[in-house]
């Protein structure tokens, strides 16, 4: 029998699962091979300190994965077969070029894994869940089952949220969700404040609502406060929508002090405040979220689509009370039924296991690595980003326009996005957003950064663009 302690603080996972986790890292490693016998599990249990049912689910899911194989009067045996599914994935099903081409570059993206480990580890959850496919593909009830909004509730308290059950709700993708909560909060022709220069999904949703937005000066701390107690006196506002922090376009990021001078004055006024909090997981150390501050006032929304992944189409909505979200529940009932339970339960069991920490561990590392280059090829002052920031706001010199730049730059491989589409109110500044992320590799980021280096450093007619 062999002789094994698994050390589960090597996984973030609930202990169960930990075991199993353990199991796989050090078949991976060779401290288990093929054929080995497991302990028993009444007396595993009592070497590691936890009760028979924590070890049993843990053999358990091991076999799930294809790890171990149990049998009655003989023990559990480690097979290894999830590195034989691994392989025979990797060679049985290669990526389909038809899907690997299809990027819009437009978007804002965080940079997408390239690490052979990480990518395994995002496959095998995706097998994992295929192993409930059949319920997975049914109708459910809107806003998770209870499984995933408990893997929502322990991804919102990394960002110092611990709201109940009853307040969280697993949506399809912020976007619908603004569009449900706004609906809730302003009828036609009401008013809605922004930053003056915002996230464009929010100028589309509210015209397609039809309703007046007005945007808010700013300065390198998000809205000023003056500013927005003077649209309160004089609009009366029906909610405020912040991006709080990496704020796309302007990457900036409202300091804890400003955060409550905002809800000083939205609470004077009783505005509610819509938080799109998409970016709120990158950052180490974030300020706290407006919904921690005033809660009793904040929507708060925990996209996925900037620290995990676009195409999950998930977002986490915190309602600030039960009643509040009685209304939200019906209108997203009635614009999307549900959130895709395969994407859910894929989201979940990435939590759950510790890839999605991984994976953001990974953006991370490589949104600094990108922000980096440009710090090495644009001239200080000439850009604004952040260390952790998926983009730059570039104002344009040397004659430039938005619309000759982003013409020039249109074969470059990155994302080039004029003013016009952020821009609330007044004329758009001759300024672009220059998005670093996506499948674009480091060298033909570096070269795209070094041919818009190169075109601001001298004029639109030098650069030769147009014939």
């Amino acid at each position: 029998m062999k002789t094994w302690k698994p050390d589960l603080t090597r996984s973030r996972s609930p202990r169960y699962m930990a075991i199993a986790d353990v199991i796989e890292m050090d078949l991976r490693s060779g401290n288990l091979v093929v054929g080995d016998r497991l302990p028993p599990q009444r007396e595993l249990a009592k070497v590691l300190g936890v009760d028979f049912t924590t070890v049993a689910r843990g053999y358990l899911e091991a076999q799930k994965r294809g790890l171990v194989s149990s049998h009655v009067g003989r023990g559990t045996f480690v097979t290894g077969g999830a590195d034989k599914e691994r392989r025979g994935f990797v060679s049985e099903a290669a990526p389909d070029p038809r899907r690997a081409s299809i990027v819009d570059f437009s978007m804002n993206m965080p940079p997408e894994p390239d690490d052979p480990e990480l990518i395994a580890r995002m496959r095998e959850g995706l097998t994992a869940v295929a192993t409930n496919l059949l319920p997975l593909l049914r109708y459910q009830g809107f806003g998770g089952a209870g499984m995933d909004k408990e893997a929502a509730a322990v991804w919102l308290s990394r960002r110092g949220l611990v709201p109940s059950q009853e307040r969280i709700f697993v949506t399809p993708g912020a976007h619908p969700a603004l569009l449900a909560i706004l609906g809730i909060l302003a009828k036609p022709g009401e008013t809605v404040l922004s930053e003056n220069i915002t996230y464009p999904g929010m100028r589309s949703i509210a015209a397609q609502l039809r309703l007046n937005l007005v945007g808010l000066p700013m300065d390198e701390d998000g809205i000023l406060p003056a500013a927005f107690a003077e649209a309160c006196e004089m609009n009366k506002p029906k909610a405020l929508y912040l991006n709080p922090i990496l704020q796309n376009p302007m990457t900036l990021t409202i300091p804890e002090r400003r955060r409550e001078e905002i809800c000083a004055v939205a609470r004077k006024y009783g505005v509610p405040i819509v938080e799109d909090d998409a970016y709120g997981f990158v950052p180490l150390h974030a300020p706290a979220p407006l919904a921690a501050m005033a809660p009793d006032l904040t929507w708060h929304i925990g996209g996925l689509s900037k620290c995990i992944g676009a195409g999950l189409r998930l977002a986490y909505v915190v309602a600030p009370d039960t009643k509040a979200a009685w209304p939200f529940v019906s209108a997203m009932r009635a614009n999307t039924v549900m959130a895709s339970p395969l994407s859910v339960a894929l989201a979940t069991r990435w939590i759950e296991d510790g890839t999605a920490d991984s994976m953001l561990q990974f953006i991370r590392a490589e949104a600094a690595a990108r922000q980096a280059l440009v710090a090495g090829i644009l001239p200080k002052g000439s850009y604004r980003g952040d260390p952790l920031g998926f983009n730059i706001w570039l104002p344009l010199t040397e004659g430039w326009t938005r619309s000759t730049f982003g013409s020039h730059m249109r074969s470059a491989g990155i994302g080039v996005v004029a003013s016009d589409a952020f821009t609330v109110d007044g004329p758009a500044p001759e300024a672009v957003r220059v998005c670093l992320g996506g499948p674009i590799q480091r060298p033909a980021l570096k070269a795209a950064l070094e041919f818009m280096g190169h075109a601001l450093e001298t004029s639109p007619e030098m650069a030769g663009s147009f014939f």
